[in-house]
């Protein structure tokens, strides 16, 4: 059986530029549009999900690791992607939800995170201890020492699910371990930064040493042959309005110092909206996992809004397309947001007109936490419904979504709404394939 995360890496110490996007999302019409793409390609696909989306308490999704997989799964029958086709991944598995508490109970809970991630079937395991926790001192940054101890510990108990897992599973797959946690904020900075600080290589070095060193002070000293990537900050971000494109130069230190250490790749986390000539250079130069998250659900939304254009233009003299009432949907969008404002009030600032723009078109995409409520998902097939019965003239459609103008063009894809939005999310899966060069 093939062990894609392990194949990339073989690749990348033959010289080759190997990589791998990371599809990090709880969204169903993003993961859907994901799944019916690899079907269609037979590549495999590499999706996450962090702790604060899914863990045992149910996260900010009410899943736990074996519901996201049965949800995955299901998602997979549906569109008729096998499942050998699909990585499953946990990001950021550690104390990081239970800072606040002390090491004990923190970590308590954090060694169970791991094993049900483990135990259900995940094989691509980013541990992160890198977090503070409520009696380390807070006037000092945690030690590598620390940080590895805690890293481990938590390889072990994975370790000892995976042992649990072959009892029932014999051809469970060997999971794949990410250390290091040299991250940008998840979801993308919300303050404008002229420069972004990329990782050292003494900080790589340090962190693979100390690594090194707490495997074989607790008894798992072939531990290291399991870690396949570090995570780093390259140099790459984004924020409400702004990216921070991969400078080659300002990460050649870091990259070259990876270099002397062909057994791991760097991964980098928030390299969404870059340049697929960025992403390209990136994998070539050392970065082998490449994280995307919110441009997904962006271009999600982004289809969405075009297709509310495209009603707006059909809506006749009565207010009606095709004697149905019109969604409008970017409006229904701006009511619930403003209705709940918990998941954007402390992101976005400065005037109303801002906040609006904000709102409706910022990078770090906060309309995604909205997209599960009910008001929006029954907005959403409406829309489809309304779309679907008045039918797009094809000006229209090149006017707001020309890329899928040319596809239906060449009936390669039909004029349906939903297609059309699957679609413009493929966009963005096919932007990062082409910056990768095995799958």
């Amino acid at each position: 059986m093939k062990d894609i995360m392990r194949d990339i890496l073989q690749e990348r110490k033959k010289g080759k530029a190997a990589g791998i996007p990371s599809y990090c999302t709880a969204n169903p019409q993003v993961l859907k549009a994901i799944l019916i793409h690899a079907a269609e390609t037979g590549r495999t696909v590499l999706v996450e999900a962090t702790a604060n989306q899914v863990n045992q308490f149910g996260g900010y999704t009410g899943m736990t690791p074996e519901d996201y997989r049965n949800f995955i799964y299901d998602i997979a029958k549906e569109t008729g992607c096998p499942k050998d086709k699909i990585i499953l991944g946990g990001d950021h598995l550690g104390p990081l939800t239970w800072a606040d508490e002390d090491e004990d109970t923190a970590m308590e809970k954090a060694r169970e995170l791991v094993r049900q991630f483990t135990a259900a079937g995940y094989t691509k395991i980013h541990l992160d201890t890198s977090m503070r926790l409520k009696n380390d001192d807070s006037e000092k940054p945690l030690s590598d020492q620390t940080v590895a101890r805690r890293g481990v510990e938590l390889y072990k108990v994975s370790m000892e699910a995976y042992e649990q897992l072959k009892k029932t599973c014999p051809d469970a797959k060997r999971p794949s371990y990410i250390i290091g946690s040299e991250v940008p904020i998840p979801g993308g900075s919300q303050e404008s930064e002229e420069r972004l600080n990329v990782t050292s290589p003494s900080a790589l070095k340090h962190t693979l040493d100390a690594y090194e060193t707490e495997f074989e002070r607790q008894g798992a000293k072939n531990g290291m042959k399991d870690v396949i990537a570090v995570v780093v900050q390259p140099g790459v971000e984004f924020g409400n309005n702004e990216v921070h494109i991969y400078s080659r130069s300002a990460a050649e230190d870091l990259c070259s110092e990876c270099a002397k250490n062909p057994e791991i790749m760097l991964e980098g986390h928030s390299t969404d909206y870059q340049p697929v000539e960025a992403l390209r250079e990136m994998v070539e130069d050392g970065v082998g996992i490449l994280k995307v998250g919110p441009q997904l659900t962006f271009a999600f939304r982004e289809a969405l809004f075009a297709l509310g254009h495209i009603e707006q233009a059909l809506t006749d003299e009565r207010g009606m397309i095709c004697g149905r009432r019109p969604v409008n949907f970017p409006d229904v969008m701006e009511k619930v947001m403003m209705t709940d404002p918990r998941n954007w009030k402390n992101h976005y600032h400065g005037s109303s007109l801002q906040q609006l723009i904000d709102r409706k078109y910022s990078l770090s995409d906060r309309c995604r936490y909205y997209f599960s409520t009910d008001e929006i998902q029954d907005a959403i097939k409406k829309l489809y419904e309304n779309i679907d019965a008045a039918g797009i003239p094809l000006g229209l459609l090149h006017q707001y979504l020309p890329a899928q103008y040319e596809k239906v063009l060449c009936r390669s894809i039909p004029a349906k709404a939903e297609e059309l939005v699957n679609d413009h999310i493929r966009e963005v899966l096919l932007r990062y394939e082409s910056a990768v060069y095995m799958q």
